[in-house]
């Protein structure tokens, strides 16, 4: 008997190895980003303090005399650098300075001195004009762009409206505009539709399961996070045809711009913001109704399948606005990441914004 123990631990322990040192394969990672042959090229990471608390940058350029993008980040409490190392075609610090900002506590943020009573919506403004300023001062700008991607769009679009004087431009990528039965209907029929072309009847209960019904045909979601799950599986999701897993999670495992400490701090960031004042702040709003009138142009960009922020809302939204300049783009073949999706067309419009705007 005692035999047959130690050889089902020998078996055991020969099986549990290479597993092990797959795992560690995976996650270890120099926590490097791209860099650049150019005399003029900048590539950077680090953590600086912002009013009182951690933000992180990941900045590119191929030329740091062009224009500066600030990009705000996804989630919010998301990092997106994440896309730019794994899809290697997206070049867009060709024609900008780009700066992934991770704001306070989050990502490579992330520390255990984290107050999450102070990640508010009034908070993140602060230091997206502190950021912005430290931006322009730093590389001898008087306007910069800013681009909000997906939840960081409620941050990037306001703070346009607020203090329009710092920008050129606003762009929404994969806009965030009302948290509504609206937009949970518009997702459940697009999954709908999906589920039930693919015979799929173990999703299409689960669908079922995961809104309720009102009474004028319009359907609200239980839980934002089980339905988004749903939505990666019928391939409207953070990237088209792909599942969470395959999408999001698997990018950030075996990405080599994070350390392995780095990696797991993402995650804690990530499940902390959901639970933060800004959570709750970011509930109800339909930016149709109070924000729509901005002093500088507004661009928005989606995916033709993107369900997570759906286009058809963003399309609606940008022609209730009034700017001295405006515009939306619906990008082919990507759902809610055309940034990375496809870069060629969707780097193509950034470059027609810029060439639009730079005089503004």
């Amino acid at each position: 008997m005692k035999e047959n123990k130690r050889k089902m631990v020998i078996v055991l322990i020969v099986l549990a190895v290479p597993v092990l040192l797959l795992l560690a394969w995976v996650l270890m990672s120099p926590g490097k980003i791209r860099t650049y042959k150019e005399p003029n090229s900048l590539s950077e990471k680090f953590v600086m303090d912002i009013n009182g608390a951690p933000n992180g940058f990941f900045i590119n350029s191929r030329d740091i005399n062009n224009p500066v993008l600030l990009l705000v980040s996804s989630g919010p409490g998301t990092d997106d650098y994440v896309f730019t190392d794994k899809y290697e075609d997206m070049h867009l610090e060709d024609y900008f300075t780009v700066v992934y900002w991770d704001y306070r506590w989050m990502c490579i943020a992330y520390d255990n001195s984290v107050r999450k009573d102070e990640i508010t919506l009034r908070n993140l403004l602060d230091d997206t004009k502190a950021v912005t300023r430290y931006l322009k001062e730093r590389f001898n700008k008087d306007k910069i762009y800013i681009m909000g991607f997906s939840g960081g769009t409620h941050i990037a679009l306001r703070e346009a409206q607020r203090h329009p004087e710092d920008y050129h431009a606003y762009i929404g990528m994969a806009q965030c505009v009302t948290d509504s039965k609206e937009n949970d209907t518009l997702i459940y029929n697009f999954m709908k539709d999906v589920f039930t072309r693919r015979s799929d009847k173990k999703n299409l209960s689960k669908l079922e399961s995961a809104v309720e019904h009102l009474g004028d045909g319009s359907v609200k979601c239980r839980n934002w996070y089980d339905y988004v799950m749903l939505l990666h599986d019928a391939g409207g999701g953070t990237i088209k045809d792909k599942t969470e897993f395959a999408g999001i999670t698997w990018p950030i495992l075996t990405s080599k711009c994070y350390t392995v400490k780095e990696k797991i701090n993402y995650v804690r960031g990530m499940k902390m913001y959901r639970t933060t004042p800004l959570s709750k702040e970011l509930d109800g709003f339909d930016y149709r109704e109070n924000l729509t009138e901005f002093k500088i142009p507004v661009y928005f960009i989606s995916g033709e399948t993107d369900y997570n922020c759906p286009w058809e809302l963003v399309k609606d939204y940008n022609e209730k606005i009034k700017a001295p300049g405006k515009g939306f783009y619906l990008i082919k073949d990507s759902a809610h990441s055309p940034l990375w999706e496809n870069p060629e067309d969707t780097c193509k419009v950034l470059k027609d914004i810029k060439e639009k705007t730079q005089n503004g």
